[in-house]
């Protein structure tokens, strides 16, 4: 995914406009914790196919 680390400096989490990180083969929102997946290398930003997870980010590592 050449282009992604481009994306992510202008996507946001649709839900609560949060910066989102990439993880896997998902992209998940740092502040509302909502992973995003991927079809066939796009990022499918829909919050009805979002899974809320329990992880903690340090988003001063990035």
């Amino acid at each position: 995914m050449g282009g992604l680390d481009e994306l992510l400096q202008v996507l946001v989490c649709p839900k609560c406009m949060g910066k989102l990180m990439h993880e896997g083969d998902s992209l998940i929102c740092t502040v509302c914790k909502l992973q995003y997946p991927f079809d066939e290398d796009i990022p499918i930003l829909l919050i009805d196919q979002a899974k809320q997870i329990k992880i903690e980010y340090d988003e001063s590592s990035s």
